[in-house]
């Protein structure tokens, strides 16, 4: 079977609060929610800013996705049930691991059960009435991609008809001192894609649901979707454990298999690409290859953002989350800048739509992401 998959609900949270307007409002206008970290001292860091929405705490990640999924579930008309399945990205909830470390800020409810990866699907499917599957997801910065990219297979070939995908990271002090310390944070506390003159990337709050059904389900019972998602690819270049090859093959590789899917095996009908984009000095240089690998002679014609200059990089969340910024330009007919560029690198020489919003018709958007380790996802989606 090839199954139509569609989008007919979602729901987003990121530094900017939550919802669609303020995602609309922060990351559409260029705007930065880098700020100083107040919910934990980072005197012991180099590093002192994230993209965090201004609370003391980070809350819990439990409730950030629940919230999410059960906000895109009431966006799509469509009540989970027994045949609704659950896929999260996520590494768990750590302030409830450090709790355990210092006794004094552990609250009281919490439990070691409820702080691992796995937990969080069941915690979300429950939250939502959903009784599928449950799968989570743990393979770092492309974890919700994947979430997304298996429950379109699942859907694609009639062994589900519906799915609620999700992925959260909030800020907190454990990967806040594993980033430090591996000096990967951006040296002034700005972060810069693709531009002259970046030095790294910054953390920052993130969560986001979508709901997933086949096509012909979702237009029985009366649903408009939003979009489709008409390719997907995953590859592993396995060059380095924390650097990207530098011609970014994975990323290539995977982006070509969803283009493939959909097609369009030149992407020729991409309008819009949503680039990782962590501002470091190698992932963007070998983005850019692996995005001229792909388009070919079309490369310099296709507009190429990073919304991470905004939101800071969201871990497991990036994937779920600038999906629905992706999926947002196609409907808004905005393109998201690439916020903090400043000028231009010979390495990044593509059209990054700098610091200001574009008006464009977006019919076809592709989002990629990477992963330590060299893991590398592509979703594309078409409006509807």
């Amino acid at each position: 079977m090839n199954r139509e998959v569609v989008v007919t609900g979602f729901a987003v949270r990121t530094g900017f609060g939550e919802g669609a307007e303020a995602t609309r409002h922060g990351v559409f206008g260029g705007r930065s929610a880098l700020a100083p970290v107040t919910r934990f001292d980072t005197a012991p860091f180099r590093a002192s800013v994230a993209a965090t929405d201004g609370t003391p705490g980070p809350g819990s990640l439990r409730d950030a996705l629940s919230k999410c999924a059960g906000d895109a579930v009431a966006a799509a008309g469509h009540p989970a049930g027994e045949d609704t399945a659950v896929l999260v990205g996520t590494a768990g909830d750590f302030t409830g691991v450090t709790g355990f470390w210092r006794r004094a800020e552990h609250t009281s409810g919490s439990t070691a059960g409820d702080t691992v990866a796995a937990r969080q699907a069941d915690l979300v499917a429950e939250h939502v009435g959903a009784r599928g599957p449950r799968l989570a997801f743990t393979n770092a910065c492309v974890a919700s991609a994947v979430a997304i990219i298996h429950a379109c297979r699942l859907i694609a070939t009639g062994r589900l008809d519906s799915a609620v995908c999700a992925g959260g990271y909030l800020v907190e002090e454990e990967n806040f001192a594993k980033f430090d310390s591996g000096m990967a944070f951006s040296r002034d506390g700005v972060v810069r894609p693709f531009s002259a003159g970046r030095s790294g990337l910054l953390l920052g709050d993130g969560a986001a649901a979508i709901v997933l059904e086949a096509g012909d389900t979702a237009r029985r019972r009366g649903a408009r979707p939003l979009a489709a998602v008409i390719g997907w690819g995953m590859a592993a270049d396995a060059h380095h454990v924390a650097r990207p090859h530098p011609q970014a093959r994975g990323l290539a590789s995977a982006a070509g298999q969803a283009l493939r899917r959909a097609g369009d095996p030149d992407g020729r009908w991409v309008d819009y690409v949503n680039a990782h984009g962590t501002a470091t000095k190698t992932n963007d240089p070998a983005e850019t290859a692996g995005l001229r690998t792909v388009f070919g002679s079309r490369a310099d014609a296709v507009p190429v953002s990073s919304t991470k200059g905004a939101t800071g990089h969201l871990l497991e969340a990036a994937g779920a989350v600038e999906f629905v910024i992706t999926m947002m330009a196609m409907l808004d007919g905005v393109l998201p800048p690439t916020a903090g560029y400043t000028a231009p690198d010979p390495d990044c020489d593509l059209d990054v739509v700098p610091n200001q919003p574009r008006r464009a018709d977006v019919w076809r958007a592709l989002t990629v992401n990477a992963a330590f380790g060299g893991a590398n996802t592509a979703l594309l989606l078409e409006r509807r």
